[in-house]
């Protein structure tokens, strides 16, 4: 078992299942995001943006084991990344409301022979919002830091008719998968 990593990420979400996971951590945010690569499928430049900050940390952290991660909701082949502001989330909240989408969760491990990653989904339904609905959760200030706009562990979960697949992919982290990859090394 892995007995400590740095973690490229400032997310309190990834924080906190690291602490349901017992991974004792550091937080070393990376400083840079590349943007997700249009001609790869979305799993795979997702799994870059995860890679790159992995990396990134890993220069400053050479001796030590670096996971780097990034979540995105997928709908329509189109990436949704964090809203840029609150029109943005919006139209996010519109695109997805009534609807199935995939929640892509991708990590990468450098470091003391890991240099690997994996990307996991969960598809999430939402029950229909109207504009009141859309307008309200936007006004609570939730949106604004989650990709694709809504948090499943927040007010968000007021919206969401189902999920399959693991909710910590949706979170930001899966944790049996990672568990897993990182015991089997």
């Amino acid at each position: 078992m892995i007995r400590s990593i740095v973690l490229a990420s400032a997310s309190p979400r990834r924080r906190e299942i690291c602490d349901i996971l017992g991974i004792t951590y550091t937080v070393c945010p990376a400083r840079t995001e590349l943007p997700a690569d249009p001609s790869l499928t979305a799993a795979e430049a997702i799994l870059q943006v995860a890679r790159g900050k992995a990396e990134e940390v890993a220069a400053v952290y050479p001796n030590d084991i670096v996971l780097g991660a990034d979540t995105a909701v997928v709908v329509d082949d189109r990436i949704l990344g964090k809203p840029r502001d609150a029109a943005e989330a919006k139209e996010m909240l519109r695109l997805i409301s009534g609807r199935t989408h995939q929640v892509i969760t991708a990590v990468w491990v450098c470091g003391e022979g890991y240099n690997d990653g994996f990307a996991d989904h969960a598809d999430v339904t939402f029950f229909p919002m109207t504009s009141e609905d859309i307008d309200a959760y936007v006004a609570s200030g939730e949106p604004m830091d989650k990709a694709g706009a809504y948090a499943i562990q927040g007010i968000g979960a007021r919206h969401i008719r189902g999920i399959s697949g693991d909710f910590y992919t949706v979170m930001g982290l899966p944790c049996g998968r990672l568990l897993r990859f990182l015991e089997h090394r």
